[in-house]
C-alpha cells in the first residue's frame, strides 16, 4: 500500500477541493432567518481535514447563535452547527468543539472544513443519524452524569426537561447505573417519551407544583437544563446534601434561589457550561458518550429527520419546545 503522510494527503486534499462549492445553512445577519446557498468549500490548512457531512443536530446552543445569544463576535456571514459527523480519510468521525459554527464555519452544509483534532472516530455499530446527535447532547450528559453528579445506583435522580435532547439521554443514562429517575416536563403530551427514555415516572409540573410533585421521589440529585424558577423549585425538593447541575436556562436566564434551603441543607450546586469546556475534556466525554450509546447504556431519542432546507423550521421547533429528543438535518449531496 502507497504510504501518503500528512503533507502529500494535505496537497491532495486542496487539489480536490479547489473550486468547490456546497450547500451550506449561513447566518447572515442576527435574529433573520437562516439562508441556505452555494459557498466556496474553504481552503483546509494543515491541521484541518475535509468531512463529507452525513447527519448534523440542531441544539439550542445553535439557536442561541443565530440570535447572537451565543458567539456574538463570531464572523459573518458564517455556517452554523456546532456537532455533525461524517466520513474523512475513509472513516466515520463525529465532531464537536474547536469554534466550530461559533468562532468558524460550522457544520450545517454537504462537506466541512474541520480541524483534525475535532474528529473522534465513530465506533462500529453506532448508527450514523444517532452520531450525529451525540456531540453536544451526548457529552453534556454523560460528562454531568458521571464526572459532576457522579450519579451512583443509591441515588434518587429528577430530571428536569426530561423529554429534550440532554434529558432524555441524562434520563438513559442514569438508568443504566440503576438509580431511581422521575423525569420532569410541562406538556403531558411527551409523558410516555420519557418513560421510554427509561424513567420510572414522568411527571407534568410547572416550577410552582415541581418540589410536590417530586416530594415522594426525596431526590439526591436534580439535572436542571431550564433555569428560571424551575431551579429554586429543584432546591427546595432536593434532600440534604444533594446536589443540583444546572447546565441551561430554557425557562429564563434568572430565577430566585431560596437561600435558607440552600445552605441549610448543605447542597451543592454544579454548573455545567460545555462552550468553555477544555477541548480535551469535550473529547473524553465525547468518547465515553459514544462508548456508552455502543454498549446501550445510554439511548439517544431522535424526534425527526430534516433536510437542510428546513433548518429555519428546526430552529422554530426549537424555540417553541415542540421536540421530544433530537432534531437532526440530513446533509451531503445526492443523499
Amino acid at each position: 500500500m502507497r504510504s501518503v503522510t500528512l503533507s502529500q494527503r494535505t496537497d491532495e486534499t486542496r487539489n480536490a477541493t479547489a473550486g468547490r462549492t456546497v450547500r451550506a445553512a449561513r447566518l447572515v445577519e442576527h435574529t433573520k432567518p437562516l439562508v441556505v446557498r452555494r459557498v466556496p468549500l474553504p481552503e483546509p490548512g494543515p491541521d484541518d481535514v475535509v468531512v463529507e457531512m452525513a447527519f448534523a443536530g440542531v441544539n439550542p446552543v445553535d439557536r442561541y447563535g443565530a440570535i447572537g445569544r451565543v458567539a456574538a463576535d463570531g464572523p459573518l456571514p458564517r455556517t452554523l452547527g456546532v456537532e455533525g459527523v461524517g466520513s474523512a480519510e475513509g472513516r466515520w468521525v463525529v465532531m464537536h468543539g474547536h469554534g466550530l459554527g461559533t468562532a468558524r464555519d460550522g457544520l450545517w452544509a454537504d462537506a466541512a472544513v474541520v480541524p483534525r483534532a475535532a474528529c473522534v472516530a465513530v465506533p462500529d455499530g453506532v448508527e450514523p443519524a444517532v452520531v450525529g446527535a451525540l456531540g453536544v447532547a451526548g457529552a453534556t450528559a454523560y460528562r454531568t452524569v458521571t464526572d459532576l453528579a457522579k450519579v451512583t445506583r443509591d441515588d434518587r435522580v429528577v430530571v428536569l426537561g426530561a423529554s429534550g435532547g440532554v434529558g432524555s439521554m441524562i434520563v438513559s443514562l442514569v438508568h443504566a447505573i440503576g438509580a431511581q429517575v422521575w423525569g420532569q416536563t410541562g406538556n403531558g403530551d411527551k409523558a410516555r417519551a420519557i418513560e421510554e427514555s427509561g424513567a420510572d415516572r414522568s411527571v407534568v409540573a410547572d416550577a410552582g407544583t415541581l418540589a410536590a410533585a417530586v416530594a415522594e421521589l426525596r431526590p439526591t440529585v436534580a439535572f436542571d437544563a431550564l433555569g428560571g424558577g424551575f431551579t429554586g423549585a429543584a432546591i427546595e425538593a432536593l434532600e440534604p446534601r444533594g446536589r443540583l447541575v444546572l447546565f441551561g436556562a430554557s425557562a429564563g436566564p434568572e430565577g430566585l434561589v431560596p437561600l435558607l434551603a440552600l445552605y441549610r441543607k448543605h447542597l451543592t450546586v454544579l454548573g455545567y457550561g460545555g462552550l468553555i469546556e477544555p477541548a480535551d475534556t469535550v473529547r473524553r466525554s465525547l468518547e465515553g458518550a459514544l462508548e456508552a450509546v455502543r454498549d446501550g447504556r445510554m439511548t439517544v431519542r431522535i424526534d425527526s429527520i430534516l433536510a437542510l432546507e428546513d433548518v429555519n423550521e428546526a430552529l422554530r421547533r426549537i424555540e417553541r419546545r415542540e421536540v421530544s429528543g433530537k432534531l437532526v438535518l440530513r446533509l451531503g449531496e445526492e443523499r
